[in-house]
């Protein structure tokens, strides 16, 4: 069983309302942040969400036998929840909008497969965002903002706060999109289509997700705050709404990751990580 599962983390600090839990908030850098989950030192919910799929998977990443693929998706994803999350001062402090450098004899910026784009792309102090993703980062922040529900959420609050907290033993961790006073946590998703989106809260074990931040915020606060999502379409017509998730439904996925976490832990103890297809499995159905 690795050592770190013993860490010892204060679990519970003085509060009374909501307003005081982004006093409490650590300013953790996203990177470092989510080094800490996979070298295994705390459990998030996209860790124990790959455990509860296959824990020879979840065994793996830990161990770092399992490569990093870059992902263009999820960089633009994280320009999006800083350009609407945080604000522009934030946006400008991590992210330069740029096309790179002119190419003489076309007039137009050197493609980013280029040479020329990745020798100017080493002088780089900060990330890099086209003008046209820019104006694509710009729709999204529009689309949410010119939504009642969703911006009354945004209106007061922190961004990208982290949480740390012991649940059944293991060390835990969350970062949270947005924490309001008012209601309590808030998730910002990009969506393909928001007619689709109910059916990617159980695609993409978004409740899971949520359930275990509530569950992290409850063991560090002794409050048990509201959950919600903001989703936004990536395409047109760029459609935003929110979803409320319902006390039930949390407690149910909080029920399933507290069992998920309690086989994580006879896994530590055992050293035995299945795949979860040992046994043969019987079609009955056609």
């Amino acid at each position: 069983m690795r050592a770190t599962w013993l860490l010892a983390i204060e679990t519970r600090f003085p509060m009374n309302d909501y307003t005081s839990i982004c006093r409490h908030l650590l300013a953790i850098p996203e990177d470092d942040y989510h080094a800490a989950s996979k070298r295994g030192e705390f459990l998030s919910s996209h860790m124990l969400g790959d455990f509860r799929n296959c824990p020879e998977y979840y065994h793996r990443k830990i161990e770092g036998k399992v490569p990093e693929k870059p992902n263009s998706a999820y960089a633009l994803g994280s320009a999006a929840h800083k350009l609407i999350l945080e604000g522009n001062v934030a946006f400008d402090e991590a992210y330069i909008v740029a096309n790179g450098p002119i190419n003489k004899s076309t007039q137009q910026p050197y493609g980013r497969n280029t040479k020329a784009y990745s020798e100017w792309l080493e002088h780089q102090t900060k990330d890099i965002v086209s003008t046209k993703e820019f104006e694509w980062l710009e729709r999204l922040r529009k689309a949410v903002m010119s939504h009642e529900k969703a911006a009354k959420r945004l209106e007061h609050g922190c961004a990208e706060g982290v949480l740390r907290a012991n649940l059944l033993g293991m060390p835990c961790q969350i970062r949270i999109d947005w924490f309001s006073p008012e209601f309590g946590i808030v998730d910002l998703k990009t969506a393909a289509d928001l007619d689709w989106f109910d059916r990617d809260l159980h695609a993409y074990g978004y409740i899971y997700q949520l359930a275990f931040y509530r569950a992290v915020v409850r063991e560090a606060t002794g409050l048990t705050v509201p959950v919600s999502i903001i989703a936004v379409e990536k395409d047109e017509p760029f459609r935003a709404g929110v979803w409320e998730l319902s006390p039930a439904v949390l407690d149910e996925a909080e029920r399933i990751n507290n069992a998920a976490i309690d086989r994580l832990i006879t896994c530590w103890k055992t050293n035995t990580w299945p795949t979860g297809f040992e046994e043969p499995r019987i079609v009955t159905t056609l």
